[in-house]
């Protein structure tokens, strides 16, 4: 075979990293059954955080945070699904999944998100800053929840991850508050814009947003940004303050 020389040229440009987004999740399952439904079921993630307060995991003969590699990140792993994010969609291509170990639970709509723990939340800005140090195109908006690239369909990684902590950390976007407290006195003022100038504005952020938006649609979507952007209150209801965040996220960011 003919020798392949890798170090006479480099290509400075035009090119780029593969990966781009950043997509965290909740496992919904206990460490065991997480492990085996990311190892040889369906679905796949390049890691997995684990709780130490779980039965599961100490049965397994762990005591301290452990951060697993299940998937290379070089390796797509299928933890997007259908997804839409930022004009992309198909996000298992050009993401990076985290799975962390939390018991959320669906019954029939109705959903318990317990707390996660505070050795995952700083297991978790440790791996991400890490990730981010190595892809530089992991803007602050592209680091995103489940919930955000698959609205309506995916809830995780629920209202209980502390998105403003992992924000001041270094890791994903965040709104300023004086701008938001600007438009919480304009929209009193005058009103929330028209539906469609929001879904405008939500799509401008990042989010998929459809020709035709149904109201199921509107209310999904909303509760998806609240539970990232506004958590004590994730019903759906486009209000002043939800609608102030967003205006104040895509003058920072957009």
């Amino acid at each position: 075979m003919i020798p392949i020389d890798y170090n006479s040229y480099r290509t400075l440009a035009p090119y780029n990293k593969r990966v781009r987004f950043l997509v965290l999740h909740y496992t919904a399952l206990n460490f065991e059954a997480s492990v085996k439904a990311l190892t040889t079921g369906a679905a796949s993630a390049h890691y997995l955080i684990p709780a130490v307060q779980d039965p599961t995991y100490q049965a397994a003969g762990f005591q301290e945070q452990r951060i697993f590699n299940l998937v290379a990140e070089e390796d797509r792993a299928w933890h997007a699904g259908v997804s839409d994010w930022a004009g992309r969609s198909g996000l298992n291509d050009t993401s990076i999944g985290i799975e962390i170990v939390n018991e959320a639970t669906d019954v029939n709509g109705v959903f318990t998100f317990p707390d996660y723990e505070g050795s995952q939340v700083e297991a978790l800005k440790q791996l991400a800053l890490n990730i981010l140090q190595r892809y530089p195109d992991m803007s602050p908006k592209n680091v995103v929840g489940h919930s955000d690239i698959a609205v309506g369909r995916k809830s995780d990684p629920g209202p209980k991850l502390p998105w403003k902590e992992l924000y001041k950390a270094g890791i994903g976007a965040w709104y300023n508050e004086p701008t938001k407290k600007k438009y919480v006195q304009q929209f009193r003022a005058a009103g929330l814009p028209e539906r469609a100038d929001v879904l405008k504005a939500f799509a401008t952020y990042g989010y998929g947003v459809p020709a035709q938006a149904t109201d199921d649609f509107y209310q999904s979507l909303v509760r998806a940004f609240q539970m990232h952007f506004r958590p004590k209150n994730y019903a759906g209801k486009l209000d002043v303050e939800t609608c102030a965040i967003l205006y104040a996220l895509n003058e920072k960011y957009a």
